[in-house]
């Protein structure tokens, strides 16, 4: 399934930068990302909410990759960073990112993440009615106003872990009235990428915005969390692949029950858009959040990093496997490529490219690959399924995953075999490059 790109990556990937990083960097793997795309993303979806004439916000949710070259981008009106730890949130402030523009989720956080987000005025997401109670006490303490949103437990989903059940939440906005905080709205996480669930919920908490304003509350906005879905591949390809998979196509007939849903639509700002045009009971979403006076608050993390990344694997050896296709193992680890570690697969096709000076070869029709990982372990493989290749790789190659900003990268990466972990590489305009660091550039 060949992969939907943008075009800066196709472009570097046929450039002799490739090469000059590839070299730089030393030999193994290395991870591409482009900040320019993710600001094109984090427009799209502010605009979404403009042109809706809604107030909002969004967050873009950290936890998708750790590189710190996409904060600065976040430093602008009706933008802000979804943080989950200390180190998430100092970076995300070492970036220039205001703290009343930090939203601060995770269930049961520490004292010492959230006395660090009373300090800078965070907007604090509290889960249960033990943290509202420990929050309270912290913000007693150091003289603090906490700033919150109360999580919401979907009626969907009644025995998730996650926010407050309905007869919870109600104590909760009383409890709030004696406490030191300041009940800004409700916020709550959905399974699954479609926009109506979304709406829906969104619609029926500006009721309960209407209750908690009634107790003497600010309570004028909602999160809705992430979600927002992206494309990896066109239709057709994700289609006949459902159709027509089968063992056989995968090494050991490591077949995954389930994966990524790998095409989808609406994605990206255009789901956003949807989830405002909801008919939520005669009116949209969008106009009952404008007749309410309430903003939407969104925290997207795959879905502003799509497109914006690659990751590239120096081929270091191929043999014969058993069955028709070949066993190419690749320096560095699967843990780079996080999907394999939840049972499941990265699907989209990875890209063979020819190291400079490589002897010519009449390429091979036919020729498919699984790709492996140089650890001692047989299930160290970045992909089971056996994918088309141009010609028998070589030592010296690099075989391209593309779009792997999103949770692939360096959400399961590990430091096993004390290899080192693969550097992010940032592109800047004027084919410039640099290594990601954890503060701004001069230039910023």
């Amino acid at each position: 399934m060949p992969a939907i790109e943008r075009p800066w990556a196709a472009e570097l990937r046929a450039a002799p930068a490739l090469w000059d990083i590839a070299r730089a960097v030393g030999g193994g793997p290395f991870h591409v990302i482009h900040p320019a795309t993710f600001a094109d993303n984090l427009t799209g979806m502010i605009s979404a909410l403009a042109d809706a004439d809604v107030r909002g916000t969004v967050y873009y949710g950290k936890k998708a990759n750790k590189a710190a070259a996409w904060l600065p981008e976040c430093a602008r009106p009706s933008a802000g960073v979804d943080v989950a730890s200390v180190p998430e949130l100092v970076q995300a402030l070492g970036n220039g990112i205001r703290g009343e523009d930090i939203g601060v989720t995770g269930a049961a956080k520490p004292d010492g993440l959230m006395w660090l987000s009373l300090r800078h005025g965070c907007l604090l997401a509290i889960d249960a009615a033990d943290e509202l109670e420990r929050l309270g006490a912290v913000a007693r303490t150091h003289g603090e106003t906490a700033r919150i949103l109360l999580r919401v437990r979907p009626p969907s989903a009644p025995s998730s872990r996650f926010g407050f059940a309905p007869d919870d939440l109600a104590a909760a906005m009383r409890r709030c009235r004696e406490l030191p905080v300041e009940l800004l709205g409700f916020s709550f996480h959905l399974d699954g990428y479609a926009p109506a669930p979304r709406a829906e919920l969104a619609a029926a908490l500006i009721d309960a915005c209407a209750d908690a304003r009634a107790l003497g509350h600010r309570a004028d906005r909602i999160s809705i969390g992430g979600g927002i879905a992206c494309s990896y591949v066109s239709r057709d390809a994700w289609e006949r692949f459902e159709q027509d998979r089968h063992d056989g196509w995968f090494h050991a007939g490591r077949n995954p029950a389930k994966t990524y849903p790998y095409h989808q639509a609406p994605t990206g700002a255009a789901m956003v858009a949807a989830i405002l045009e909801h008919d939520c009971g005669g009116a949209t979403l969008a106009h009952r959040l404008r007749e309410a006076g309430v903003s939407l608050l969104l925290e997207p993390g795959r879905a502003l990093v799509d497109g914006a990344g690659f990751s590239a694997f120096p081929v270091l050896g191929c043999k014969p496997s058993d069955g028709d296709h070949l066993l190419t193992t690749v320096a560095g680890l699967s843990m780079s490529l996080s999907e394999q570690w939840k049972g499941s697969e990265y699907l989209p096709d990875p890209v063979l490219v020819r190291a400079p000076g490589s002897p010519p070869e009449a390429e091979s029709a036919g020729v498919r690959t699984a790709i492996a990982g140089s650890s001692c372990m047989e299930y160290d493989v970045l992909t089971w399924r056996a994918v088309p290749v141009p010609g028998v790789p070589r030592r010296g190659d690099l075989l391209i995953y593309p779009n792997t900003a999103g949770y692939q990268m360096d959400k399961n990466e590990s430091g096993f075999h004390q290899l080192p972990l693969p550097p992010k590489v940032v592109i800047e305009g004027g084919g410039r490059w640099r290594l990601d660091t954890d503060h701004p550039t001069q230039e910023i």
